[in-house]
C-alpha cells in the first residue's frame, strides 16, 4: 500500500516541523494549542495591561507542563511565524499561514470537521466584496475614514485576511482604513486569528464566545486597535453619525385601529399567501 502524505505547504513546512519535534509527552494537537495561548498572550500582555495579571497566570499554568529546554523551543516557534508572515507578505501579500499548518498538521481531524475556507477562496471573496464597483464601501470610506467588519465565526481569520489583501490590492490601507470584530466559539480559532492578524499590523477585537447566544468569554484586542485608539474612534463615529429621535405625539391615533387596503389570499390549510 502507498504511504500516505498530507499536502504540505512550502510555506508552512518550517512551523510544521517545529511543532511536531517538541516532545514526545504531547501531541502535536496539545502543543499547538499551548504554543497558540502562550505567544497570544504574550502579545496581549504588552498593550492590554487590564487582562495582563489574569493572562499571565494562564500563561505560567500553560509552560510549567514543559521543561525549560521545551518552553525555550516553543518561545523561538514565534519567531518563525513572524519571519514566515513576513516573507509571505513580501512576495505574495496577506496571507493565512496558521489555516494552512492546522491542515498540514491535520489537526482538523481533532475537531470532528472543522475545516477553514482555503485561502485562494478568501481573496476571491474579498475581492467579490471589496472590488471597486460597490459604492457603499467607498462612500463609508469617505464618511468616517474606515470600514467596519464584522466576521462571526472568524477560524483562522482568512477571511478577514482576505479582505485586507483586497483592500492593499484596491491600493488602500487596512491597517488605518479597517477595523475588525470577529468571533468563534473555539479559543483556539480565537488564538490563531489574534495572532496573525496583531502581526499584520490589523485593529481588530477577537472575541471568544457564541455569536448564536450572544455569550462572551474573553475579549482580545490586537495592539493596531488599543494603540490606535479605535475604542474612541468607533465610539465617535457613532455619535457622529446617530440621527435625532423627534418624538411625536400620536396619543389620539394609538385608539384608530389600522386600516388595511390590502387582502391576502388563505388557501385551504388557512395559511395567508402573497402571491
Amino acid at each position: 500500500m502507498a504511504k500516505r502524505y498530507s499536502y504540505m505547504p512550502n510555506e508552512c513546512k518550517e512551523l510544521c516541523d517545529a511543532l511536531t519535534s517538541v516532545s514526545d509527552r504531547y501531541s502535536t494537537w496539545q502543543i499547538f494549542e499551548d504554543w497558540l495561548a502562550m505567544s497570544s498572550i504574550s502579545i496581549s500582555n504588552t498593550v492590554d495591561w487590564l487582562q495582563a495579571p489574569e493572562r499571565e497566570k494562564q500563561y505560567m499554568q500553560i509552560v510549567k507542563k514543559y521543561s525549560k529546554t521545551e518552553a525555550e523551543r516553543l518561545a523561538k516557534f514565534f519567531g518563525i511565524l513572524v519571519k514566515t508572515l513576513d516573507k509571505e507578505f513580501n512576495t505574495t501579500g496577506i496571507t493565512d499561514i496558521l489555516g494552512k499548518v492546522f491542515h498540514a498538521l491535520n489537526l482538523h481531524n481533532k475537531y470532528h470537521g472543522q475545516f477553514f475556507t482555503p485561502f485562494h477562496v478568501c481573496e476571491f471573496m474579498g475581492l467579490c466584496t471589496f472590488d471597486g464597483s460597490e459604492p457603499s464601501a467607498e462612500t463609508q470610506l469617505k464618511e468616517q475614514n474606515f470600514l467596519t467588519l464584522l466576521e462571526p465565526c472568524i477560524g483562522s481569520g482568512g477571511l478577514v485576511l482576505g479582505f485586507c489583501k483586497a483592500m492593499n490590492i484596491r491600493n488602500h490601507n487596512p491597517q488605518q482604513e479597517l477595523c475588525v470584530t470577529g468571533v468563534d466559539i473555539d479559543i483556539k480559532c480565537v488564538h490563531m486569528a489574534y495572532l496573525q492578524l496583531s502581526l499584520f499590523g490589523i485593529p481588530a477585537v477577537i472575541i471568544h464566545g457564541n455569536s448564536l447566544t450572544m455569550e462572551e468569554w474573553s475579549v482580545w484586542k490586537t495592539p493596531a486597535y488599543i494603540l490606535g485608539f479605535w475604542d474612541f474612534k468607533t465610539k465617535h463615529t457613532q455619535n457622529k453619525t446617530k440621527k435625532e429621535t423627534v418624538t411625536v405625539d400620536d396619543s389620539n391615533a394609538n385608539n384608530v385601529p389600522p386600516k388595511f387596503d390590502i387582502e391576502y389570499p388563505v388557501n385551504r390549510n388557512g395559511q395567508m399567501s402573497l402571491f
